[in-house]
């Protein structure tokens, strides 16, 4: 009867150890995840790849593919846990590896540049609803543009992301669909995030670097 009692005793102990060790683990992932810094903005003319990586395990998994020679630390993006990559001078090349990426590891990623602006806290522009054509440049603000791969027909679902009208731009001599233009950091940023989710690749630029080609694409 004792042995049974002691026996019974040491296996509620053993169980009451396993879970305060997975209670310890799960506060110490929550400690570690509150701890996380706020990502450092780009460099001028710098382009920033932040891939979403909310777990210890999506974070070695990227590692484990990146090359030893690029530099990749965890930071805080809004409200998303990414891995920040920088140092792309191009943003095609961004592109290539935000695509190789998501290709072999699956997770998507946000690209990033800061333009070099003064007054962003104005208010963003009204973009015209005519349908016209009249070449001309953005000007000072925050363009947010998407790739469509030569597929004009990505516009219909993208207008449907933005619930409106969006225009045609050229950027660094590539044409590309314009979704949104304000002078607001955090407006375009959330933007930029809700197309990425929806599986686009979209970016921020400068937006004086941008020449307008349509106010409005109809298909």
């Amino acid at each position: 009867m004792r042995y049974s009692f002691v026996h019974q005793l040491n296996t509620l102990f053993n169980t009451l150890a396993i879970a305060a060790t997975g209670l310890i683990g799960s506060m110490t992932s929550v400690i570690a995840q509150q701890n996380v810094p706020i990502c450092q903005p780009p460099r001028p003319g710098e382009y920033l790849l932040l891939v979403v990586s909310p777990t210890a395990n999506s974070q070695k998994q990227l590692r484990s593919v990146l090359p030893s020679e690029i530099q990749a630390t965890t930071c805080q993006y809004l409200t998303d846990t990414v891995t920040r990559i920088g140092g792309f001078k191009k943003m095609e090349d961004a592109n290539r590896w935000a695509r190789y990426v998501n290709n072999i590891v699956g997770l998507s990623a946000i690209i990033t540049t800061t333009p070099t602006v003064a007054g962003i806290t104005q208010a963003p522009r009204t973009q015209t609803q005519t349908i016209s054509f009249n070449p001309q440049v953005l000007g000072d603000g925050y363009a947010v543009l998407v790739d469509y791969f030569n597929q004009p027909q990505l516009a219909n679902s993208v207008q449907e992301v933005m619930g409106g009208n969006i225009g045609f731009a050229s950027y660094g001599q590539r044409p590309y669909l314009l979704a949104a233009y304000t002078s607001n950091q955090r407006e375009a940023y959330r933007t930029l995030e809700k197309l990425n989710q929806r599986g686009f690749f979209a970016v921020i630029v400068d937006g004086s670097k941008v020449m307008l080609l349509r106010s409005s694409v109809r298909l």
